[in-house]
Order: C-alpha cells, then structure tokens, then sequence
C-alpha cells in the first residue's frame, strides 16, 4: 500500500494489481516486496480525477468500472482490496468456472465474508475491505487506507527516528539536488534501475525513519523533524 499510494502521488496507475506481481527481494523472512510489470500501467495528467477508458486487467482483480470503460486511478484500489480478500482467506472475493463468469460477479460488486475462514479475521479488517471493494466515489485511496485503523494496527513499530542514522546526510549538497529537477529524475532513475538490492538497506533505513506516518512518502516537515537541530 506505500508503494501504490506512493505511485498515486507521482500520477501513475498500475492498472494490473494481482499477487503474482508482488516480488520478494530476498528469500529473508523479512524480505521487502516490489510491484513489478507496469506494462499496462499509465502515466497520468492531472491525477485522481483523469478518465481512462481502456479496458486493461486480470479479471480476478478488474474493477467494475474499468469494465464499463470509464474509471479513474481509484480502480488500483479495488484491486488491492481483492488481494487483501485472497490473502486473509485464501480464495477470491468474485468467482466462476471461466472469465465470463468471473467478470459478470465482478460487474455485481456482491461478496460476502460467510465461509469459516472470516470466524477469525477482525471486524477491523473486513470494514477495510469493504471500503476498498466498493462503488469508486466511496473507495478509499491509498494514503486513506494507511490511516485506517487495521492498517494503523499493522504498522512495524520501528518508525522512531534514529538520528545516528539520519546525521550524516550532507544536508548542502541535498538542498543543491533538490534545486536541479533534471539531475534528480536522472539520479533517480540510476538509483531504481542499477543499485543493487544490498546497497539500498542503508537507504531504505533512512527513509524509513524519516518517514513517520509510514505513508511511504517524505514530507518537508518530516525531513526537519528528522534533522533536528541540523
């Protein structure tokens, strides 16, 4: 959910949100995890509130509106509300013996949390669910859905700042970075497509740190706060 809403912000929707294009880094047990295959993602102008009206996605996923060809980026989160649905019961929200069948469950919006598998799973969890796998004016976006509640309960608890950590930024030369757009799009695009995995821990520590609301994005009044007195 960082990872989409952090796509969100930057105006791309992914249009293809599925189990099977989530990678673990590592075979560690507390490996992170990449969305991978944006081939049918698009880059957007103007945001939340710009139509699409090509039909792309896997139907298990699809959102009804993306069917009926007019939909918005809000469509991802449909998705990630039916992956969060497999994952907690292991067996999709909308069903059928073809993808005819699947896409016209999928066109009903109708689910339930009836089978023995939901007698555990928290009210907290499929309020969330809800709230994802419905009508897209009442859909939660990404940053929405951090902040619920059962999100907010799963959050690692490592998200004090640590200042060792943070001190040795070279904080002239970031505010120099910061002033050249091009340079940063350039650097950043090396950074994604070459940096080993290994030599982004340090990194991604220091993002994380710095990153409070666990939001996967870094506002200027977190940078300060992560500085102090710098």
């Amino acid at each position: 959910m960082q990872a989409l809403n952090y796509c969100h912000h930057a105006n791309i929707v992914h249009r293809d949100l599925k189990p099977e294009n989530f990678l673990f880094v590592s075979d560690d047990d507390m490996s992170d995890i990449k969305i991978i295959d944006f081939g049918l993602s698009k880059i957007l102008e103007g945001g939340k509130l710009h139509r699409m009206k090509t039909r792309a996605g896997t139907p298990y996923y699809i959102s009804p509106e993306v069917l009926a060809g007019n939909y918005d980026v809000s469509c991802d989160m449909w998705s990630a509300g039916c992956i969060l649905y497999i994952l907690l019961c292991g067996y999709p929200p909308f069903y059928g013996d073809n993808n005819q069948e699947i896409l016209q469950m999928v066109q009903r919006g109708v689910f339930d949390f009836d089978g023995e598998e939901w007698e555990s799973i928290s009210n907290e969890a499929k309020d969330l669910i809800r709230k994802l796998i419905t009508r897209p004016e009442r859909r939660l976006s990404a940053d929405e859905a951090l902040r619920h509640p059962w999100m907010r309960a799963h959050e690692t608890a490592n998200r004090n700042i640590n200042r060792q950590t943070v001190s040795h930024l070279k904080i002239g030369n970031m505010k120099t970075f910061c002033k050249a757009e091009k340079v940063k799009q350039v650097a950043l695009m090396a950074i994604a497509v070459q940096s080993d995995p290994n030599d982004m821990i340090e990194l991604k520590n220091i993002f994380q740190a710095l990153d409070r609301d666990n939001n996967g994005q870094i506002t200027f009044e977190e940078l300060q706060g992560g500085l102090g007195d710098r």
